[in-house]
């Protein structure tokens, strides 16, 4: 019997590379996205797509409305996505950044782990190629797994919950690199903050541009779909 992981997946070239990661180590795959009142839910239909590509054994989305909270720009329609000159502030964590987002969804992902008797949950989260987020940290995630089997039943009995983050280290060209030796198809993946309806990328975000240096440094075609 495999052992099973749950993998947190936004439908972006991160998280589907993760899970490609963890379907390559073994792991029987439950997929878990959240509508959190983002700007864009074309991420949510991509996430779908790559569940059933990588053939996850179960794939759900969890509405959890972030946008009442407010605070980001990717939850809060008054705040502007910054781009190309406004990317560049003095201002170390940047208004995408969601307010306790990461610690949100690890904790509901925690708590499907646990019902599933799944011992692994997989985060995209990248601590080199990133955008100054806290919650992307080494630390942030060694804390949280330190958290989780102290609060759960599971970690409490002696059945450890990790929290796998294997892209915490790697640059978003080695990330890429690996995304395309294990087979992810980052035509059916949506990285942008902004991305409209068909999942269309502005080109101008810090998402984007992250996204596009990525493949023309490995000197890979770059397959995103742009307005």
């Amino acid at each position: 019997m495999k052992k099973r992981a749950v993998i947190l997946l936004s439908g972006g070239l991160d998280s589907t590379t993760a899970l490609a990661m963890a379907q390559e180590r073994g792991f029987e795959c439950y997929t878990m996205s959240f509508n959190y009142g983002q700007r864009t839910v074309a991420e949510l239909k991509a996430a779908k797509m790559v569940s059933a590509q990588f053939g996850a054994a179960k794939h759900i989305e969890v509405n959890l409305d972030m946008s009442e909270i407010g605070g980001s720009a990717l939850t809060d329609h008054s705040i502007d996505v910054p781009t190309g000159d406004a990317i560049t502030t003095e201002e170390a964590i940047p208004v995408t950044y969601v307010p306790a987002r990461n610690t949100v969804f690890l904790s509901i992902a925690l708590g499907w782990a646990e019902v599933l008797k799944a011992q692994h949950i997989f985060v995209g989260v990248n601590a080199v190629d990133y955008s100054g987020y806290p919650d992307c940290r080494p630390e942030f995630i060694q804390a949280f797994e330190g958290m989780a089997n102290l609060a759960t039943k599971a970690g409490v009995e002696g059945h450890k919950t990790v929290i796998e983050a294997p892209l915490i280290d790697m640059t978003k060209v080695q990330i890429i690199a690996e995304g395309i030796k294990l087979g992810v198809d980052y035509a059916k993946t949506v990285s942008c903050y902004k991305a409209d309806e068909a999942g269309r990328a502005c080109g101008e975000c810090d998402s984007c541009i992250l996204r596009k240096q990525g493949f023309e440094t490995q000197g890979f075609t770059d397959p995103t779909l742009y307005q």
